[in-house]
């Protein structure tokens, strides 16, 4: 039996983002057709479990302009809408989109606020046409924040070992507290 991986899109007047969250993808398969049918299948996790997805778009897409990227956390894919225009939403059923299928707010852009620009990390996408086995060939990751050779620099120098610290002084139970308590009377 398959299962789903969550997928999270967001979308631009021209093109649709689509990421497939699934780490340590293994016999990661994509596939897109002019009428807007996203597949994708692959395996992930120790146990090599097969997780399966079919989508059917809003609209028609264009599939020589759509690029595709499998990294190491997730499927990212830039789907080329065949028209511009703003979708009410990502797939073409009416009602409640499944469960595993989310908005992605981090790329995430109103209709009224679209520039038409995404930042995508430093990602290269003119060498991931498709699926080949150099699909991470052509990504720049020094463009990504992260820990460098001088990050600890920026670490101010704790002062910790110059401060004395005391002991906590135990009590013993017969010492305890010398204050006289009152009980209150019983009705």
């Amino acid at each position: 039996m398959s299962r789903h991986p969550e997928v999270k899109w967001a979308q631009r007047v021209d093109k649709v983002y689509i990421t497939v969250q699934l780490a340590d993808s293994k016999n990661a398969k994509v596939d897109l057709t002019p009428e807007g049918i996203f597949t994708f299948s692959g395996s992930a996790g120790a146990e090599d479990r097969q997780y399966e997805l079919k989508l059917e778009l809003f609209d028609k897409v264009n599939v020589e302009e759509s690029k595709i990227n499998v990294g190491v956390r997730s499927i990212f894919c830039v789907v080329q809408k065949a028209e511009n225009g703003w979708w009410k939403r990502l797939l073409c059923g009416e009602g409640k989109p499944p469960h595993y299928v989310k908005v992605d707010w981090d790329k995430w852009v109103d209709e009224d606020e679209d520039d038409g620009e995404l930042d995508l990390g430093g990602m290269d996408f003119s060498k991931f046409g498709g699926m080949g086995a150099d699909a991470m060939g052509g990504m720049d990751f020094s463009k990504f924040g992260g820990m460098g050779d001088d990050a600890m620099d920026d670490i101010d120098e704790s002062d910790d070992e110059e401060q004395e610290v005391s002991k906590p002084v135990e009590q013993d139970a017969g010492e305890a507290s010398t204050e006289k308590k009152e009980a209150a009377p019983s009705t």
